[in-house]
């Protein structure tokens, strides 16, 4: 692939993540949080957590791509990305396998209400979204 076709994929597929990323911040919105910091509504919680976490495969998807490697087949298990990204980029697979845990185990499947745990995963998906960012051309 040329230059401009990796420059092209990179600006869709960054645009994508990030819009997936929005959605997710306007659904804990609608959460609501109390003055503990924890939010009201696990249910919104984990849809929130599930749209970023499809943000990051975006993201890891191109990342892959644009590295000559392979995305996952069928399935989209966390161990295949974290094997594939440890041959390019051994810090980011380790950090790939806590935002899993961050995002996925416990935004997604617990539905965890302390918003400093959803920041946190959240500031971590935006690391990996920020990896395929596109370069600015004057």
């Amino acid at each position: 692939m040329s230059q401009e076709e990796l420059q092209k994929i990179k600006q869709k597929n960054y645009a994508e993540a990030i819009r997936y990323m929005e959605k997710a911040k306007k659904t804990l919105e609608k959460a609501g949080l109390d003055e503990d910091h924890h939010y009201n509504s696990c249910r919104k919680v984990r849809n929130a957590c599930k749209k970023a976490h499809h943000g990051v495969l975006i993201a890891l998807d191109t990342y892959l791509l644009l590295n000559g490697m392979e995305k996952p087949k069928v399935s989209k298990k966390v161990d295949d990305y974290i094997g594939q990204i440890g041959k390019i980029d051994k810090q980011l697979s380790k950090d790939l396998d806590n935002l899993y845990h961050t995002l996925y185990m416990l935004g997604c499947h617990d539905g965890i209400q302390s918003a400093r745990v959803v920041e946190i995963g959240f500031d971590e998906a935006y690391e990996v979204i920020d990896k395929i960012k596109p370069t600015q051309t004057v």
